[in-house]
């Protein structure tokens, strides 16, 4: 008797989740109409949860866990961090990016988000169409320097690949907030084709025509306006800063913290000398490195950095976030990808190979990325044999989305995962939307599909990074996420053990930071002795990341 009851409920339940089935059949079918009638042109995240239903049902599994998918969040000003206003079809991204980020993210401090209200003040009423913004120019271009000037200003170079120039910018925008300067970057390598405008009735493109230093992207280490130089040829800079006048100023500074930055420039870091360059009312600054932790061991930014980022590992995640949105034709590139072969997923895994110069595929690099995700448990391992197992309706289902310039890593992952079945019975597709073969930094069209494919990496669940790679940088920040780095060979004969480790925080690492202590006569000391949450890096010993507070 309880056999027959216990079949009967079951009968009951298989009649329930197809009824169930059905009449949720019929509202997906209504959707599309529904869509229709009311206009809807950009449904987005919605399509892509559309998708994720009809996969559900389409495998005929009395689970009806896809009608509550993992939720995406849908606060589209990121708690604060943006700021509503902005006309939506000029920069789709602006507001639709947090419906397809599972992962919420930090929440910026209130008085970061407090802070930017002001910069975007400060842009309004400084930048390029305001009279301040021509009286400023008519200082520069009379070669003189001011006492008290209105507004100031850095102008940020844009150089190197598109990972560098992004972290530039942000290194920029950074010290501008700390210095109350207008952020101007330099629209060179299309960047109005690749981001939107992030402030508010205000534009951060430093406008060419008029611009007085017309050969600004051309300095170098040549340039007598160095700031290193000058402090080299005492002409200003060093302990006596105060007592220079500000007829002995000049109209403005390149600061150069390249990688070939001499300690001359990395005096930059120094008290004294943010004292003396707070009176110097342009600045231009040329970097292929992410400088904030450098801003971090100024003393005189510390209480204000304490105060806009309470996580200090998060720095990146917020002004990324903040400043960094994908044009709508990259826009178009993200969310079609996204919504064909991610959206759908259970899993999302994002694989980044980054290939210096034209080495040849490496079988090597190939077991490191395979024995990195399987033994950290982000890919299941496959099978030896080929026999088909019976498919499991039940099991997980795993999308990886490889970026490489090379395509031969993405057909090896690929095949494996198509000619063996998984030890879990999970399905996982593999999918790499391009391979450019050699990186062609300020191609438009390549810069294009890189700024998507870093987009695209940062909407994964988990994320595997090469080591030193700015690319994997500006993807993990944005995401909120601690990649698993694959580790460089200490020798290049032996394979890396272990193969990766997840790294510290999500930060970005600074490759040549100061190597010394501006309070003990600029002598070498170790930065984390300055400040704690300034440790170094996994991925480049002698570089220096942001970690979180201890305690």
């Amino acid at each position: 008797m309880e056999a027959t009851k216990t079949e009967k409920l079951a009968d009951d339940d298989k009649r329930w989740s197809k009824a169930v089935s059905f009449v949720f059949a019929a509202v997906l079918m209504a959707v599309p109409l529904l869509l229709i009638f009311v206009g809807g042109r950009n449904i987005g995240a919605p399509g892509a949860w559309i998708q994720t239903a009809v996969a559900g049902l389409r495998q005929g599994s009395n689970d009806l866990s896809f009608l509550h998918p993992r939720r995406a969040h849908n606060d589209r000003l990121y708690g604060g961090l943006l700021i509503d206003g902005f006309h939506e079809e000029s920069c789709h991204s602006r507001y639709q990016s947090a419906t397809y980020r599972r992962n919420a993210g930090r929440r910026a401090s209130p008085y970061l988000i407090s802070k930017l209200r002001r910069q975007e003040a400060l842009q309004r009423r400084c930048g390029p169409g305001t009279a301040a913004y021509s009286k400023a120019l008519e200082q520069l271009r009379s070669g003189k320097s001011v006492a008290s000037p209105e507004c100031s200003y850095i102008v940020s170079i844009s150089y190197r690949g598109l990972g560098n120039r992004i972290l530039a910018a942000a290194s920029a925008f950074l010290y501008a907030l700390l210095t109350d300067r207008v952020l101007l970057v330099d629209p060179s390598n299309a960047v109005d084709e690749l981001f939107c405008e992030p402030f508010l009735g205000a534009t951060w493109l430093l406008p060419p025509a008029g611009f007085p230093l017309t050969n600004y992207t051309n300095f170098n280490m040549d340039t007598a306006e160095r700031y290193g130089n000058m402090v080299k040829d005492k002409v200003i800079g060093g302990d006596a800063a105060d007592d220079v006048s500000t007829a002995q100023l000049p109209a403005f500074a390149y600061v150069h913290l390249n990688h070939d930055a001499t300690m001359d420039d990395k005096y930059f870091f120094c008290d004294d000398d943010q004292r003396l360059l707070r009176r110097v009312q342009w600045l231009v600054m040329r970097t292929d490195n992410y400088i904030v932790p450098g801003l971090f061991l100024v003393p005189a930014f510390r209480e204000e950095l304490d105060k806009l980022f309470p996580e200090p590992d998060a720095v990146f995640h917020h002004l990324g976030r903040y400043l960094f949105h994908p044009s709508n034709h990259v826009w178009g590139l993200v969310t079609r990808y996204y919504n064909t072969y991610l959206a759908a997923a259970q899993q999302r895994v994002g694989i980044q190979v980054r290939i210096f110069g034209a080495l040849p595929d490496s079988p090597a690099l190939l077991q490191q990325i395979t024995s990195c995700t399987q033994k950290e448990n982000l890919l299941p391992e496959v099978l030896a044999t080929r026999e088909p197992m019976s498919p499991d309706p039940g099991a997980k289902s795993v999308s990886v989305i490889v970026t490489s310039l090379k395509s031969w890593y993405y057909d090896e992952l690929k095949s494996m995962y198509w000619e063996h079945a998984t030890a879990t019975g999970e399905a996982v597709s593999v999918h790499q939307p391009s391979h450019e073969e050699f990186q062609r930094s300020g191609a438009t069209s390549h810069d294009t599909k890189a700024w998507a494919e870093m987009y695209l990496l940062s909407l994964t669940d988990v994320l595997v990074t090469s080591s030193m790679s700015t690319f994997g940088y500006v993807a993990q920040g944005l995401g909120g996420m601690r990649p698993w780095v694959l580790y460089k060979p200490a020798n290049s004969s032996a394979p890396a053990d272990p193969p990766c480790g997840q790294d510290v925080s999500m930060e970005p690492c600074y490759f040549k930071p100061l190597s010394y202590d501006c309070r003990r006569q600029k002598q070498w000391t170790d930065p984390s002795t300055i400040v704690p949450h300034v440790q170094g890096c996994r991925d480049a010993g002698w570089g220096v990341k942001l970690v979180g507070r201890s305690g």
